[in-house]
């Protein structure tokens, strides 16, 4: 088993610095007007195509690193350059974790290549779990996906909501109810593959924050999708149901059961808090140096202990947040079982993290933290994304209570 260690090697040191220049070079000199443009950075995700960051191959590498510690430290640098750019680069890859959780040896060898593309076509992917009545409250999804036994083929009806890179996605993975009985153990994730009938974009949202990435409804209108396109197989999907039905026929809990939007949340909560740490460590830079060039009343602002002790604090609940989350990398990759929610701490302690430290950013540069000529301003709005998306604060505080106490708490 790989030893938890804070020392990256050779190899993951190189990688670090190549996303960092990539990051200080491509990404942040672009970041001001994507965020003005609320539009997709296609040059960018091109250029990343490009280089070899947006692929298959370089996220596979990262995801397969035995240490656990590939996807974070790619995570916080490309957030250190900017969030919504950011976010339109690694989107993808939240569908692809989909496809891992839930898939076929065969499904995701045939459909995650197809998310990507090349350089010279780059495609995208899109995650839809959230519905306008069904964020937190899964149970509460009304998406439903039936059988055509005649002509082997699955039928989705709904909106999805929230959807990173929906409607303008290559490929969608949507979850769907297809036994409204059990609640939330009655959902399955379906593959839907490009240019399918009935699939459309809705409404695009323009956000308080990460404008550059593209965030809308997927409206899915008698969609229909081959039976190999349900993730997992219709034989481990019966079985799977099976096993809820007759706990719940016995009384008994289901804990043990998959729901397959939880699945994909699980893997890639420590990636979120890594993307947070990126963002509020961005924003803590900015912010130091701000502090120790700018001088008020004859020396830098620094000389203060209110400004000083502020960076104290911001820098570390930096550090603490990287350390959570590495340690819940760590723990993934080596099959440790996260016996007190670590992945929900890490994305919960990152992510208030980046709300704060972002906050006291603004603050330190007083006036000028609050216009657009600096980035600290985007970096706020971009930060208060971190404490909703896949999951809430309040939802991962519910399950690090759960796990901790063994009671359902509501």
């Amino acid at each position: 088993m790989t030893e938890f260690t804070l020392d990256l090697n050779d190899d993951q040191r190189q990688v670090r610095d190549w996303l960092h220049g990539f990051a200080a070079d491509v990404i942040r000199p672009a970041a001001a007007e994507w965020d003005e443009r609320e539009e997709t950075p296609w040059p960018v995700i091109q250029e990343a195509a490009k280089v070899g960051i947006y692929s298959l191959d370089f996220y596979a590498q990262q995801f397969f690193d035995p240490t656990g510690l590939g996807i974070p430290m790619a995570m916080e640098e490309l957030f250190w350059g900017d969030a919504g750019i950011a976010l339109s680069i690694v989107g993808t890859g939240l569908a692809a974790v989909g496809v891992l959780a839930n898939g076929t040896e065969e499904q995701v060898g045939t459909w995650i290549p197809q998310m990507y593309g090349d350089a010279d076509d780059v495609k995208l992917a899109a995650f839809c779990s959230s519905e306008p009545d069904a964020g937190s409250d899964v149970s509460a999804m009304r998406t439903r996906a039936v059988y055509d036994e005649a002509k082997d083929e699955w039928v989705l009806d709904g909106t999805k909501t929230w959807a990173t890179n929906g409607g303008i996605a290559n490929v969608h993975v949507v979850v769907a109810v297809v036994d409204p009985a059990l609640g939330s153990k009655g959902h399955a994730s379906f593959i839907v593959p490009p240019a399918t009938p009935g699939l459309s974009q809705g409404q695009k949202f323009k956000k308080h924050g990460i404008r550059a990435s593209h965030t809308a409804e997927v409206v899915l209108d008698g969609v229909r999708v081959p039976g190999h396109c349900l993730l997992g197989g219709k034989q481990k999907l019966d079985e799977r149901l099976a096993r809820a039905r007759e706990r719940a026929a016995s009384g008994e809990g289901d804990g043990r059961v998959k729901n397959a939007a939880m699945a994909t949340f699980e893997a890639s909560r420590p990636a979120v808090g890594a993307m947070a740490v990126g963002t509020a460590r961005a924003a803590y830079e900015v912010a130091l140096d701000y502090a120790t060039t700018r001088s008020q009343f004859g020396r830098p602002i620094i000389d203060n202990q209110g400004i000083a002790f502020q960076l104290a604090d911001m820098r570390t609940r930096i550090d603490a947040s990287r350390l959570l989350v590495w340690r819940a990398s760590w723990m993934a990759a080596t099959g440790k079982a996260f016996t007190s929610a670590e992945g929900s701490m890490s994305k919960l302690f990152a992510s208030e993290t980046a709300k704060q430290v972002t906050a006291q950013a603004v603050q330190i540069l007083g006036g000028n933290g609050f216009t657009r000529e600096y980035p600290v301003e985007r970096m706020h709005r971009d930060a208060a994304i971190y404490t909703i998306f896949e999951g809430t604060s309040e939802i991962q505080r519910l399950v690090i209570a759960r796990t901790l106490s063994g009671v359902q708490i509501r």
